[in-house]
């Protein structure tokens, strides 16, 4: 079975060719049923299983997420991640991949597919919104899809904002880190939000004519990470219809009346398959608001399986 180690699956997953995956995987499609969730154990020792699957033709993929919060006081990491690809004429098992990297991954270049239909062709300034795993990789996935001159990383921990501005400046990103959160919403073509936020960070009045507001982080109910106010006026797309029962965000919105179920456009397939339009003008603002899929996730093991190079025995390619 291909297992590789972490290095080697991110150099399999270069975001100028996992972006156009992803787009084709949107185009072509799959069969994703809807993610399970199951408790684990109870108390502090409690915990979550999710289990989220999909399969084409060729392959059938299971990504299996673990979240233990107790395991801080253990000195261990709260979530862990696999993802299994087999056969999917056979059921064998070909490769076994870091879930956590396949996941982070995606995320970035997912927000950057959805940022080439929505953002201004002329958009230069970002602002990265948490600087953690997924925030690291989103300046590196958007320079595939717009010409950044700017790239501004913020986060609740200086700190880790600064950390990841130098690793982007050492990989030759224009990157700094800001300790003002408002400002620097304020002079951004593209907000990426990429956090685990419970109450909201951006402001409506914050965002400029014209903007892309992107929403990668929060992925439940309880998470949000822009106040509702920021949907009203605003065009909204979405990565799947699973967004607006799964995110928060959106459903402050419809609470409060700032954004109904039917003003949201699209999703990602209609706009991969040029069923639905993108932006409408230069000074509309847009949003993407993505909780993930394993249709994302079934195109990057996919990609990274069939670019092995090392790897020789039985099995589809």
């Amino acid at each position: 079975m291909f297992q590789p180690d972490s290095q080697r699956l991110r150099d399999l997953l270069p975001f100028a060719q996992l972006i156009p995956a992803l787009r084709q995987a949107f185009i072509d499609g799959a069969s994703v049923p809807l993610r399970h969730s199951h408790g684990i154990g109870a108390g502090s020792d409690a915990g979550t299983s999710l289990l989220m699957p999909a399969w084409d033709e060729a392959f059938y993929g299971v990504k299996i997420v673990n979240i233990y919060p107790g395991n801080a006081a253990r000195g261990l990491p709260g979530l862990h991640s696999t993802y299994v690809l087999h056969d999917a004429l056979t059921g064998v098992p070909l490769a076994l991949l870091d879930g956590n990297e396949i996941t982070s991954r995606r995320t970035a270049a997912a927000a950057a597919l959805a940022a080439s239909f929505l953002a201004r062709a002329d958009a230069t300034r970002l602002l990265v919104v948490g600087a953690g795993r997924v925030g690291s990789l989103v300046a590196p996935a958007m320079a595939e899809v717009r010409s950044l001159t700017d790239i501004a990383i913020w986060d609740i921990d200086p700190a880790a904002a600064r950390r990841c501005a130098a690793t982007l400046c050492d990989a030759g990103f224009p990157g700094h880190a800001v300790a003002e959160l408002e400002p620097a919403v304020r002079s951004a073509d593209i907000v990426s939000c990429a956090t685990l936020a419970t109450s909201h960070l951006i402001e409506s009045g914050w965002l400029a004519p014209g903007s892309h507001l992107d929403l990668i982080g929060s992925f439940t109910p309880a998470m949000t990470e822009a106040a509702p106010a920021c949907f009203a006026q605003a065009e909204v797309w979405v990565d799947t219809a699973e967004a607006a029962v799964k995110s928060g965000d959106l459903l402050n919105a419809f609470a409060t009346g700032c954004l109904t179920p039917e003003a949201i456009i699209g999703d990602m397939v209609a706009l991969c398959r040029g069923e639905c339009a993108g932006r409408s003008s230069e000074q509309q603002r847009s949003i993407f608001k993505a909780v993930g899929t394993a249709l994302e996730d079934l195109a990057a093991a996919r990609l990274a399986y069939r670019g092995r190079s090392d790897c020789i025995f039985s099995g589809r390619s």
